[in-house]
């Protein structure tokens, strides 16, 4: 049996804006510089991005505070097409959920943000192939 789990979730981008802006130093916690440097200081793209993480989390059948944010990191190809990147811990909360695969798209507005997340792997229920 193959493994699939789905995690989407939605941002509000003025409520993430405001957010952003009474707490400096969220972004860099929030962001890899990798993520901050790709979104271009444009809020609406990092709440996409932050919508992506907490698909992942949903994804991983986890809540908010399982991983720091910065172990789930967006990143684009050359023609901008989004992925996720996982880091320690992040990476262990994949395996425990049997993700070995995520599939991002996201998308935004000046308005909402939203992300949706499979998570897949190709194991069936002994671990064989």
């Amino acid at each position: 049996m193959t493994t699939r789990n789905v995690g989407v979730d939605v941002v509000d981008v003025a409520r993430f804006t405001l957010a952003l802006e009474r707490h400096p130093r969220l972004a860099e916690r929030l962001f890899t510089d990798g993520e901050r440097r790709d979104a271009k200081a444009r809020p609406e793209r990092l709440a996409a991005r932050f919508a992506a993480k907490e698909a992942v989390l949903k994804t991983f059948r986890v809540g908010i505070g399982a991983t720091p944010w910065r172990s789930i990191e967006v990143t684009t190809d050359d023609s901008g097409a989004p992925s996720v990147l996982l880091h320690a811990p992040a990476l262990e909360l994949a395996r425990a959920a049997g993700v070995e695969t995520l599939h991002l798209s996201m998308t935004h507005t000046h308005v909402t943000a939203a992300a949706f997340v499979v998570g897949s792997s190709m194991k069936d229920e002994t671990g064989a192939r």
